[in-house]
């Protein structure tokens, strides 16, 4: 079964990508990992964000950018 892991929601953060079911933008996700934290510390300091989700967008992200930049 798929799960939804973002959500664009115009009455939530002015549209800002946000994990689904939170207030959590997408972008703190990949600002812990850009400066050094750890998954656990995002999920730690983020409760409403589960690691499942945070999983699955990483993993999503990781084949856009392979589908992107085929070497």
């Amino acid at each position: 079964m798929s799960q939804k892991v973002i959500n664009i929601d115009p009455e939530i953060l002015s549209g800002t990508l946000v994990f689904n079911g939170t207030r959590v933008p997408i972008k703190n996700l990949f600002d812990y990992i850009e400066t050094g934290e750890t998954i656990e510390t995002f999920l730690e300091d983020f409760s409403s964000v589960n690691r499942k989700q945070a999983l699955i967008l990483l993993e999503t992200a990781e084949k856009l950018l392979i589908e992107t930049n085929p070497d």
